[in-house]
């Protein structure tokens, strides 16, 4: 949350008892669920997904569900403490499949 703050973002937490049934709803599968579940401008947003990719998806406006970036891997927005990992950010269709949208660390 710190860093969409940082990036200008407005967040508003809200705690909720099963995120599973929130990334349910918004389409996000559970193998590719993260430690956060966001809503933007009716996007899912899921995981440590860069400030930089929730951008550029707000101004291609996509057809699809929304980002993820599964689990919590070192290097990624919150989780920059400790050796810094590759990761993907995936574009999450509609139907719950998905394609690579951005690499890090590659």
């Amino acid at each position: 949350m710190d860093h969409l703050r940082a990036n200008g973002f407005r967040v508003k937490p809200v705690a909720v008892e099963d995120t599973g049934v929130m990334r349910k709803r918004l389409g996000i599968p559970e193998k590719l669920g993260g430690c956060h579940t966001a809503l933007i401008e009716g996007y899912a947003v899921e995981g440590h997904v860069p400030a930089r990719e929730i951008r550029r998806l707000l101004a291609e406006r996509p057809n699809a569900a929304g980002l993820a970036v599964p689990g919590m891997p070192q290097g990624s927005p919150g989780m920059e403490s400790g050796k810094a990992q590759p990761y993907d950010v995936l574009l999450v269709d509609k139907n719950g499949g998905n394609t690579v949208y951005a690499r890090y660390g590659r």
